[in-house]
């Protein structure tokens, strides 16, 4: 027998087994994932970019000045600015002050001198040291009566030596001093101009 007799039938002695490798027809290879496929062929012109910026943070606001203090000071530059009522207060040393936070409406009527007086003091004629226990015994008597708006009259200095205002000088360092003294200001002609101050007090017991 030649040898190609003997391969056929030794080819033809072998048993059919689907698994086995030799056996398989090329069309039963596993066909390729079609999603991968389709994924590969969509990126296949992406191309990564490049660039030399570096992009800078963002900048922190600059910090703001407490917003009391600066609500203060406007209101402080209003009061300050704002023209005499009906041009009826007299010029020049004008007395005017008030502690920070007061509303401005409060401070406007007392310049405008809209607000009720409930007691008064004279201090003509007096000497510097009487005029100080005066005005001392005078504003605690106003708290403990609950007297809010008072006048205090000090005098334009016309009898003191060289014209000047003793009183009005040491009677602005001294309402400065009390705690219970809101604001104070220069009065109405009609109530003694710079002659005279209101002078705006807290509640009593506050």
């Amino acid at each position: 027998m030649s040898l190609n007799g003997q391969h056929q039938r030794a080819m033809s002695d072998r048993p059919d087994n689907p698994d086995d490798p030799d056996l398989r027809h090329p069309t039963d290879a596993p066909d390729e994932d079609e999603d991968s496929a389709a994924f590969r062929a969509a990126m296949a012109k992406v191309r990564p970019l490049h660039h030399d910026k570096i992009v800078a943070p963002p900048r922190r606001p600059a910090p703001r000045p407490d917003q009391r203090v600066q609500d203060e000071r406007e209101v402080m530059r209003e009061i300050l600015a704002d023209p005499p009522p009906d041009a009826d207060l007299e010029t020049g040393e004008e007395l005017l002050h008030a502690r920070p936070g007061l509303q401005h409406g409060l401070l406007r009527k007392l310049r405008r001198g809209q607000l009720s007086i409930g007691a008064e003091l004279d201090m003509h004629g007096m000497t510097t040291a009487t005029a100080k226990a005066a005005v001392v015994e005078f504003l605690d008597t106003c708290r403990a009566r609950h007297v809010r708006c008072v006048r205090i009259i000090h005098g334009k200095g016309n009898r003191s030596p060289n014209r000047q205002p003793v009183l009005k000088t040491h009677l602005d360092f001294w309402l400065r001093q009390r705690s219970e003294v809101l604001a104070f200001c220069s009065a109405r002609p009609v109530d003694g101009g710079t002659g005279a101050v209101y002078v705006l007090l807290r509640k009593g017991g506050s």
